[in-house]
């Protein structure tokens, strides 16, 4: 009896055994499948989040030919030097607009006067040089967006958009709406295997601005998708197909030129040395990333080339906007003060933001080929939310300027505040 005993509990004992086996296997084999399936999804989305980098990143394609003569197209029959001036300031869109500033605060200042003060400022020579010629620097400053745009092709695609010119200059030339005059001198010539039309001022020392609708001086325009860029002083009334404005005396201060044949621009070192009041040696030109002020390249190969690194910590957050809360350095800060002072303007936000046109929309429709141009600039719409960020950094600096209300008399008997400075107890004046 004992022993069948035995037997039968040997006999119900085995299935529970193996089915805790099984249990615990069980338990074993989800835990691993788990564990695998934690490490196949952070595989996956490792490969995820490297597969989206580079749409996030700010990496445009290079402009194609008909983009590159719709951003030249103001500005191509332009005397060569002043073009040249044109492209290297235009890689500086933060210090065109201090430029602006600074120039309408001060209206009056020509000539020499105007070559002492430039060497007070801090920005770039090529921004100095264009405040000379203020029809120039005012559509810079009211373009701002295509400003931009031209500085990122030209630092990307140099001999692409100096070919743009020549391609347009050709066109003008040949509805015989390019030609020499008193204002200026145009002349064919070869360099470097090529040929080129190169225009020239009749005199080196005074430039005349030539202005032009774009939709009818080159021609019928061979681009519809594309329409060229235009621009008009305000108060422009077209007298011929191109106009010339009062000359301005520049002296030396146009010192760029193009060097068509290798699809570069140089330096005039007696000129830049002249103007400047230095002594460099070397005719090449070289962009310098210091003076971008944090606006940042849209092509990788130039971000790359100039030292993405190189701006640092500090100045990205100044261009964000440390300069609407007063953090900036003193000169610029004393220029924000006065009326049409250089202020920093956030140009990033406003790309990612959007704007308008910033120039003024006086007698707009009385211009010549308005309804050619419409939409021309309509395709970036980066230009108003900058003055926006600007003055009300500007109004918050001045607030923070005025003198704050004097602390209340103290009654009689009352212990006095400290030499140098006004009470606590008062809390002085509301900060905005």
């Amino acid at each position: 009896m004992i022993e069948a005993s035995r037997n039968f509990l040997a006999v119900v004992r085995q299935p529970h055994f193996e089915f805790g086996r099984a249990v615990r296997y069980g338990i074993i084999t989800r835990i691993i499948m788990l564990l695998a399936l934690f490490v196949l999804g952070c595989v996956l989305c490792l490969g995820t989040s490297v597969n989206y980098a580079y749409p996030q990143s700010n990496e445009k394609p290079l402009l194609k030919s008909e983009e590159l003569e719709q951003l030249v197209a103001p500005i191509a029959l332009y005397p060569d030097a002043l073009l040249a001036q044109v492209l290297m300031a235009s890689t500086y869109p933060l210090e065109i607009v201090q430029a602006q500033r600074w120039a309408s605060a001060n209206p009056k200042i020509n000539g020499k006067v105007l070559e002492d003060e430039m060497q007070k400022q801090t920005w770039d020579a090529s921004v100095k040089s264009v405040v000379a010629v203020p029809q120039v620097l005012q559509m810079m400053n009211d373009k701002l967006d295509w400003t931009q745009k031209l500085g990122d092709a030209f630092l990307a695609q140099q001999n692409d958009l100096l070919n743009a010119v020549q391609n347009l200059r050709a066109k003008a030339q040949a509805t015989g709406n390019l030609k020499s005059t008193s204002q200026q001198t145009v002349n064919t010539q070869t360099s470097d295997g090529k040929t080129v039309i190169v225009v020239e001022p009749a005199d080196p020392q005074t430039v005349y601005v030539p202005t032009y609708n774009p939709s009818v001086v080159y021609g019928a325009w061979s681009y519809p998708t594309y329409p060229p860029y235009a621009w008009y002083p305000p108060g422009y009334v077209a007298s011929n197909i191109v106009s010339f404005g009062v000359g301005m005396a520049v002296g030396s201060a146009l010192w760029g030129n193009c060097n068509w044949g290798r699809g570069e621009v140089n330096v005039n070192v007696n000129k830049y040395n002249s103007f400047n009041r230095t002594n460099i040696s070397n005719g090449s030109w070289q962009h310098s990333p210091e003076h971008r002020k944090g606006v940042p390249y849209n092509n990788a190969n130039v971000s790359e080339r100039f030292g993405r690194n190189a701006q640092s910590a500090a100045a990205r957050d100044e261009f964000r906007g440390r300069a609407n809360s007063g953090q900036i350095n003193p000169q610029i800060r004393s220029n924000e003060r006065q009326p049409g002072g250089a202020g920093q303007r956030d140009i990033r936000s406003d790309v990612q933001r959007g704007g308008g046109d910033r120039s003024v929309p006086a007698a707009r429709d009385n211009r010549p080929g308005n309804a050619d141009r419409a939409g021309a600039f309509n395709d970036i719409d980066r230009g108003a939310g900058v003055r926006q960020d600007s003055d009300r950094g500007r109004a918050s600096r001045e607030a923070s300027a005025r003198p704050q209300p004097a602390a209340r008399a103290a009654p009689a008997g009352s212990r006095s505040a400290p030499a140098g400075g006004a009470a606590r107890g008062g809390g002085g004046g509301r900060r905005r």
